[in-house]
């Protein structure tokens, strides 16, 4: 079985750390940090770093890449298209990459960048920054339409999946969603429950897509009231459900 366990990075990231018990071997996703899987690796000694799995180019995700892939040899999968430090393996659309003994489907998930890839294996959603706990990233290089498309893809995955997104964005996340639907008694109590685990320091990762579903304002554009508060901030009649989430996701950039 493997343990899935995150590594704090600089103020909100997470680094995913996987670790096969049986064999002492690990997997990282998204090292925008060496530092904290090399403290990691040295306070376990015996454990060896056998894979770097990388879901998109930015820096704060593969800024310790070229560190660890020098200490270690490990193997670095990262998107095709996009410049990945040390990359060993490219991957595509529907490829399939095994780490650990476990086999990952790659989804293309274009919208926070163009290249940007996830990670799936039953039950479990590497997502980086596409996908946020009540949330998702914003448009730096992908259009709505691309992000619009890319969430649904992930939202058709089984609901009981985990969330395993990379930054910290919860709470913040949950504020927006309740201003998009002041009504909706799940965020209510999402924003409850969030808010008093992070005055207590505690994270707020993986989510499920269940939760996600019903708490996201991004994955219900199809709710005709998340639709009429999208139609009244951007003041035009949104027609399509890609139309809609561009309206949230314009004014989610200045909440």
């Amino acid at each position: 079985m493997i343990q899935i366990s995150a590594l704090p990075a600089f103020t909100d990231n997470y680094i995913w750390l996987l670790q096969d018990h049986a064999t002492q071997r690990c997997a990282v996703v998204d090292p925008g940090d060496a530092a904290p899987v090399q403290a990691w690796l040295e306070a376990h000694p015996g454990w060896v770093l056998s894979d770097i799995l990388v879901t998109h180019h930015h820096h704060d995700h593969v800024g310790g890449v070229q560190t660890l892939k020098n200490a270690t040899n490990a193997t670095v999968h990262g998107p095709a298209s996009e410049n990945i430090p040390a990359r060993d393996q490219a991957l595509n659309d529907n490829d399939t990459v095994s780490v650990l003994g476990w086999d990952f489907d790659v989804y293309a998930v274009p919208g926070h960048t163009l290249g940007h890839i996830a990670y799936y294996h039953h039950g479990l959603l590497f997502c980086g920054d596409t996908l946020f706990a009540a949330g998702c990233g914003r448009l730096f290089e992908g259009t709505p339409t691309q992000m619009h498309h890319s969430l649904s893809r992930l939202a058709a995955l089984p609901e009981d999946t985990l969330v395993y997104c990379t930054h910290e964005y919860t709470l913040g996340n949950l504020k927006f969603a309740a201003a998009v639907e002041p009504g909706n008694p799940d965020i209510a109590a999402r924003l409850e429950k969030v808010s008093r685990q992070r005055s207590e320091g505690i994270m707020t990762l993986p989510s499920t897509l269940a939760l996600e579903k019903l708490t996201n304002p991004f994955l219900r554009t199809t709710e005709t009231s998340v639709k009429q508060k999208a139609d009244e901030r951007s003041g035009q009649r949104n027609q399509t459900p890609s139309e809609v989430f561009a309206a949230l996701r314009a004014w989610k950039d200045t909440f």
